[in-house]
């Protein structure tokens, strides 16, 4: 005699779970939100494009001779002029400048608005912010912490801007101090300058655009981790006109 095979229990199928159906109402509102997700942070994108170019344009516009502004020969305005011709005038002068003619013109020039009163001082201290962001943008608000503040317990997102001048670090106690500028929420363009200790601040992986994302948002938007930039080198940047520096020869 054989053995038979232990029967198995007949399966039967489960029983889908029963979903309450959403009313006309929630659906509706459902699309709703899902369309202003996706179309009103387009519509404020396109808005303030819109606004920056028309805002250069009525800037820029005048200064065009009517003999190469195209609105002169068509019946309607032509948006993005403005800026296309400050960028080939910017990109013009910074030939000019780069090249000895252009050195000597722009070093005369400031040395006559040196000796004005007034100008001289808002000259040189927009000249040195320029400087300071576009020349040696590597190293300038990079670099993300956070720091006690405004007061103990309380931590708040900051852009670190670089080392302390010693000539303002010098009174301090003993230690490296850097400049950190702590943005303001929900507007991040103000806020407030702090000297703080290197040692006090606690470094953030995250780029500097996701603080003002998080700032912007109130909290609501969480920062993502900065991404590896790709080994590659940037565009040439000219230095403004300055002492030539003699040419070292080998013997």
């Amino acid at each position: 005699m054989t053995d038979k095979p232990p029967s198995t229990p007949p399966t039967f199928p489960q029983p889908e779970p029963i979903t309450p159906k959403r009313s006309i109402g929630a659906t509706l509102r459902a699309y709703f939100i899902t369309g202003l997700l996706v179309a009103g942070p387009l519509a404020i994108t396109a808005y303030i494009v819109w606004w920056l170019i028309a805002l250069i344009d009525d800037w820029v516009r005048p200064l065009i001779p009517a003999a190469y502004n195209p609105e002169t020969y068509l019946r309607f305005s032509v948006p993005g002029v403005g800026i296309l011709a400050s960028f080939l005038g910017l990109t013009l002068l910074g030939f000019l400048t780069a090249n000895l003619v252009g050195r000597t013109l722009i070093t005369f020039g400031e040395r006559i608005l040196q000796r004005m009163p007034f100008v001289s001082g808002v000259y040189s201290g927009v000249k040195q912010v320029f400087q300071a962001v576009f020349q040696q943008g590597r190293t300038s608000f990079r670099r993300v912490g956070l720091i006690e503040w405004p007061g103990p317990g309380l931590w708040s997102l900051c852009l670190i801007a670089g080392e302390t001048s010693s000539i303002v670090a010098d009174p301090l106690p003993s230690g490296k101090y850097l400049n950190v500028f702590v943005p303001c929420t929900p507007n991040p363009t103000t806020g407030y300058f702090v000297v703080m200790r290197e040692d006090l601040i606690k470094d953030v992986d995250i780029a500097p655009d996701e603080v003002f994302k998080v700032i912007m948002s109130m909290g609501i938007v969480q920062p993502t981790a900065r991404e590896k930039p790709a080994m590659t080198t940037g565009p040439e940047v000219h230095p403004l006109p300055g002492p030539r520096q003699p040419e070292e020869r080998e013997p």
